[in-house]
């Protein structure tokens, strides 16, 4: 069964206010020792996300108003330079947000992650209430899983997925969650596709095909 949200994701969520002062929140992030914070706005809907980059710029670029040198003006983007101007969470957040909802598979939670370039991703619900967020430790943490239940999945892959293949001659080896599997069966496309769905499984750093075909 493929992990989610929910399993991995942490319910106790430091978050802001839209109106929440930029003094009140860097005093937060040493209290909390957090980086970052889903903003909500009246109806506890997530609008944005205000981490420590986002409140760097403010000291980096001298609150917007300091004069930088001419090459670094001309690259740095309109919005960096509002944030230094910023006073309020709202005026420094990031928005809008990239969020997640609980019942997301960890690998749509990571492949999120990794295409916004993001640490964190808040977890919402239908309303886009804010239930819980997941960090990138909190996805990798996945590869932890024992290798005794990995193989017990891929077992069952084996003899429960309607792919034609005599469990018999099929061996699954699994050590620190990399997967062999080694035997001989008669369809190629059984082999490649149990393969396949190894690879998915949660846990598995990489599969070995060495499977052999008559």
């Amino acid at each position: 069964m493929d992990a989610t949200v929910r399993d991995y994701m942490h319910t106790q969520v430091i978050w802001v206010e839209e109106d929440t002062p930029f003094a009140a929140m860097a005093a937060a992030l040493g209290q909390y020792r957090v980086s970052a914070f889903p903003v909500i706005d009246k109806e506890e809907r997530v609008i944005g996300v205000v981490s420590a980059a986002d409140m760097l710029a403010k000291e980096a670029l001298g609150c917007g108003e300091d004069e930088m040198p001419g090459m670094i003006t001309g690259i740095l983007r309109c919005n960096e330079m509002r944030k230094a101007r910023g006073a309020t969470a709202r005026e420094i957040m990031t928005a809008p947000p990239i969020t997640i909802p609980p019942d997301a598979t960890i690998e749509y939670a990571a492949r999120l992650m990794y295409l916004h370039r993001v640490k964190r991703l808040p977890v919402v619900n239908a309303g886009r209430r804010l239930v819980g967020i997941i960090s990138r430790a909190d996805v990798l943490s996945v590869f932890g899983r024992p290798d005794d239940e990995i193989r017990g999945d891929i077992v069952g892959n084996v003899s429960g997925s309607g792919l034609l293949i005599a469990p018999e001659t099929v061996t699954v080896g699994v050590k620190d969650g990399v997967v062999t599997l080694a035997g001989t069966i008669e369809s190629r496309y059984a082999g490649h596709e149990l393969a396949r769905r190894a690879r998915h499984v949660q846990g598995v750093v990489a599969v070995r095909d060495r499977l052999t075909y008559p």
